[in-house]
């Protein structure tokens, strides 16, 4: 596990020097019309997961800044909002940005103005999630083995329950194409082993939807009847578990969650949430940042991608696709601490004391 991390850490430190040197080129001089500093958008989805702002957007920033000291960064979130994401797509055509590195809100909706940038002139990166439409390249985590290692987690802690289970699946927003493939690995793990009681998709991922879909899962198969959770994300776990929580489920049963959120981490150490998967986003804004910068500077992705994605329409694309991680509370220390994510104290508030004691978080 340790060695996978240091893998992608290394892989995307070459990257990014290898992008530098093709910047740069032989005079140091941007590729951007009339020798103007190139210009990189930045559209984030959404405020409703906490990791768009508090760590893709200054990893971003920091990357961008560090590969090409002289770009401009334009940034923006859409809140959700696809109306609005469209807006921001248009705005960047209108300034005329050299290149626009993407977290669609919804991947089919921005098929069109992803379209009507690159006629403009102005390739699109689909960062995290796979953007529909006529992208340039792509860099995100195997969304697959996202779900296939929920899934192996749930089995786990189910332990002598399986097979025969009965769980709950509270996956993510159907528009969001890395949903669909967290669903997928989850679904290629867990169909046959376990019962599925009750299944959602999650619109926009929303916290409270997940609290209100729990709760009438919890009335429809009764309390003691539901043995597991496979929730998409740490967000769908919070809701998930005060749902559970409020309606006096105890113990509450195994539940999976994504993107180590420093609340969910706590969970973990607390016993209220089985598992997270952390995808390391130092990595992966590494590659995106890479991405965005070459295409910026007209440089081909295929110096920067090692890897391919086939889109919807059939092309193949360059892409990044790093390894995500299973963090449980026997990991937390060797993997998000040790990386720097979350440092001990900030884990280990005076209410988790003795848990974080017997976790070995001292």
């Amino acid at each position: 596990m340790k060695a996978r991390i240091r893998n992608a850490v290394l892989a995307l430190t070459a990257i990014s020097t290898a992008v530098a040197l093709a910047a740069c080129g032989a005079g140091g001089e941007s590729d951007s019309a009339e020798g103007d500093a190139p210009m990189i958008g930045v559209l984030l989805p959404d405020v409703t997961t906490a990791r768009w702002e508090t760590r893709d957007k200054p990893l971003l920033d920091r990357e961008i800044k560090e590969l090409c000291g002289d770009c401009a960064i334009e940034q923006t979130n859409a809140k959700g909002d696809v109306a609005m994401q469209q807006e921001q797509m248009n705005s960047m055509i209108t300034k005329g940005v050299d290149a626009i590195l993407l977290v669609a809100v919804d991947a089919r909706s921005l098929a069109a103005s992803v379209r009507k940038a690159v006629e403009a002139g102005i390739p699109v990166i689909a960062y995290d999630r796979l953007a529909e439409g006529p992208i340039s390249g792509y860099a995100s985590f195997d969304g697959e083995e996202v779900g296939r290692l929920q899934g192996q987690a749930l089995l786990k802690a189910m332990g002598d329950e399986v097979p025969g289970a009965q769980i709950v699946m509270m996956n993510g927003d159907p528009s969001d194409p890395n949903a669909v493939l967290f669903k997928r690995g989850a679904l290629a793990v867990l169909t046959g082993k376990v019962k599925i009681g009750k299944s959602y998709d999650t619109l926009q991922w929303r916290t409270e939807a997940a609290h209100l879909n729990m709760s009438g899962a919890i009335a429809a198969l009764g309390v003691d009847n539901i043995q597991g959770v496979y929730a998409a994300n740490d967000g769908l776990a919070a809701g998930s578990i005060a749902a559970l929580k409020a309606n006096k489920v105890d113990p509450v049963p195994p539940v999976t969650g994504q993107d180590a959120e420093l609340r969910a981490v706590q969970r973990i150490v607390d016993g209220e949430q089985y598992m997270t998967v952390y995808k390391p986003f130092e990595p992966e804004a590494a590659a995106g940042a890479a991405m965005a910068v070459a295409a910026a500077r007209g440089e081909s992705l295929d110096r920067v991608a090692r890897d391919e994605v086939t889109t919807r329409d059939g092309r193949r694309v360059p892409a990044v696709m790093l390894t995500p991680v299973s963090v449980t509370v026997s990991n937390i220390k060797d993997t998000l601490v040790k990386d720097g994510v979350y440092t001990i104290r900030q884990i280990c508030t005076s209410q988790l004391a003795a848990a974080c004691t017997s976790a070995g978080l001292t």
